[in-house]
């Protein structure tokens, strides 16, 4: 019974950083209806933004819950950036432009991060230090669950509640809801929708960067390419949940999550990417609006 608590909690606590990524794919999708695959460099951005901190404020004799709580503002604030310049290079331009092209040009953001954080830091792994403490109120059950995975899960948590309530509460959520039902009708009541698309990339990129910089910090290595591969699972929960849907892209991630933890634990760990990619081709075959989606029907 432990070692399948091992696994649930495993899974639940993957499945939280797939969800933060995949919300920031579906928030996107939700409003300009195209994916951005320059996301997972985001999230690898934070992750290093997030060490260059640590690193700095280490050296200085700083509290480590105060490090790890300064890391994680500054990778956010820093992530965001990223993901509002990548919009204003990468999409805006090829707004009216055949989706193709602003596809490709995601693509090519995406190599250039990469290769910018290659050349700018390291093509080597680099050890991530763990600043988040051991609490005793889980120590008789550390074989099942350690702090930074309840960390990890009450982070999601908390930042689902506040993405919730940006969108269902408050006059960007309204005017996000709108832009995403019907961008003309949106511009003609006044709402800046430029403004409202700049907003959702922000928004995303911060969730990734939080996920970059709690998974960082749970498995204590970040190379160049940590991106490339969360951020196709991510975009694998986004579609198993129903892409341009926030709820879906959270579902998508816990099933995903699972569903890569007791493989790991009862088949093979050779077989953990095999089932993610096996999920994708079977929803996109029996369907493809996701299992929260509409089909004809993205909206956040």
């Amino acid at each position: 019974m432990d070692y399948f608590l091992e696994l649930f909690l495993g899974g639940l606590t993957r499945g939280s950083i797939y969800a933060l990524i995949a919300l920031g794919y579906t928030m996107v999708y939700g409003i300009i209806e195209l994916i951005n695959f320059a996301h997972g460099e985001i999230y690898m951005i934070g992750a290093f933004t997030a060490l260059i901190v640590i690193s700095v404020l280490t050296l200085m004799g700083m509290n480590t819950i105060a490090i790890l709580v300064i890391a994680g503002v500054v990778a956010v604030i820093y992530s965001s950036a990223y993901g509002y310049t990548v919009e204003k290079i990468a999409y805006k331009p090829l707004r009216n432009a055949p989706r193709l092209s602003a596809l490709i040009s995601a693509i090519g953001m995406s190599l250039f991060l990469q290769n910018y954080v290659r050349l700018a830091q390291t093509p080597n792994f680099l050890s991530f230090p763990n600043l988040i403490p051991d609490f005793e109120f889980i120590k008789p059950y550390a074989h099942i669950i350690g702090s930074t995975e309840i960390v990890i899960l009450i982070t999601t948590a908390v930042v689902m509640v506040l993405l919730t309530i940006l969108i269902k509460f408050t006059n960007t959520g309204k005017a996000m809801r709108a832009t995403s039902q019907d961008k003309t009708m949106a511009m003609l009541v006044g709402i800046n929708v430029n403004r409202i698309i700049s907003i959702t990339f922000v928004a995303g990129s911060a969730t990734a960067a939080i996920g970059g910089v709690l998974i960082a910090s749970h498995i204590g290595m970040i190379n160049f390419y940590i991106g490339f591969m969360v951020g196709i699972k991510a975009f694998v929960a986004a579609v198993l949940g129903g892409i341009g849907s926030i709820p879906g892209a959270v579902l998508g991630g816990f099933i995903l999550g699972w569903t890569e933890s007791f493989a790991t634990g009862y088949v093979s760990s050779d077989y953990e990417d095999v089932f993610a990619f096996l999920f994708l081709v079977l929803i996109l075959i029996f369907r493809p609006a996701g299992i929260l989606g509409r089909s004809g029907k993205h909206e956040i």
